[in-house]
């Protein structure tokens, strides 16, 4: 066959496209992804990590859980305030030593005269003066018997006079509280009694006597309440005598964990 028709026929190799070509030209535009971005599998597995992260994290904080029901007293201890000095017993979580709450002791400029020698909040002594003027307009003879009281005095009355009288801590505090936590030391407390039954002075017989029935249908319209009913969950001796003033906001502050344990 003469040379020229192979010419035609067989055109040459250089200007035919190879199959490595072919496919460089179609995937040209894949080669400028991300390998991230291409594999299916990318975005499973981020997901994957991410349960696998919650689920560790809840189970750590399930086993911290755990650990702190488990040991929940000895870190309970650890917390509660130290022990006060001079008693062998640690105060509890909210903050009561013997079932008596702390309370602060109330700077002489709020105290006023109430009685001779005896001294209240000045917002407790213009109640009780007040609530003392009623009650003789009714017959009934309110004296009162004792009012604020120092941290010094306190300590007397806690330390030393429950050593006279041969008490521990625990017994003496049924009646009467340790110092930093009596309620007298705030000058809103106040014990009071019948001027016409003197033997039932501070005594749990002035429960029977017209003052205390006066009281009783009267005081909490000059603000008194009384502080340690029968069967108070305080663990303190029930004191027909012992009230205390809550016509403020301060002194509601003062005795609200004390309401707290009111059932």
């Amino acid at each position: 066959m003469p040379a020229q028709l192979l010419a035609v026929r067989t055109p040459p190799s250089s200007s035919r496209p190879s199959k490595r070509d072919s496919v460089g030209a179609k995937g040209s535009g894949e080669l400028d992804i991300p390998v991230a971005r291409r594999s299916p599998l990318a975005k499973p597995q981020r997901r994957f990590r991410l349960r696998q992260s919650l689920l560790t994290a809840s189970l750590l904080l399930a086993g911290t859980s755990g650990l702190i029901w488990l040991f929940r007293d000895p870190i309970q201890r650890q917390l509660a305030p130290p022990p006060l000095r001079g008693l062998n017993v640690r105060q509890g979580l909210d903050g009561r030593l013997l079932g008596h709450f702390p309370y602060p002791e109330a700077p002489s400029r709020d105290l006023v005269d109430a009685a001779p020698g005896i001294a209240l909040h000045r917002e407790a002594a213009e109640e009780f003066l007040a609530m003392q003027r009623a009650a003789a307009a009714d017959g009934v003879s309110l004296v009162l018997l004792s009012g604020f009281r120092s941290l010094a005095l306190q300590k007397h009355l806690f330390f030393d006079v429950g050593s006279e009288r041969n008490q521990s801590a625990e017994q003496r505090a049924r009646v009467s509280a340790p110092p930093g936590f009596s309620e007298h030391s705030t000058g809103y407390a106040l014990d009071i009694g019948d001027g016409r039954s003197v033997g039932t002075n501070l005594s749990q017989s002035f429960e029977g006597t017209p003052a205390f029935a006066w009281l009783v249908q009267n005081a909490n319209r000059y603000h008194f309440g009384l502080s340690f009913p029968a069967g108070n969950t305080q663990g303190v001796n029930y004191e027909p005598w012992h009230w205390r003033f809550e016509g403020s906001a301060e002194a509601l502050t003062l005795f609200e964990p004390a309401h707290r344990l009111v059932p």
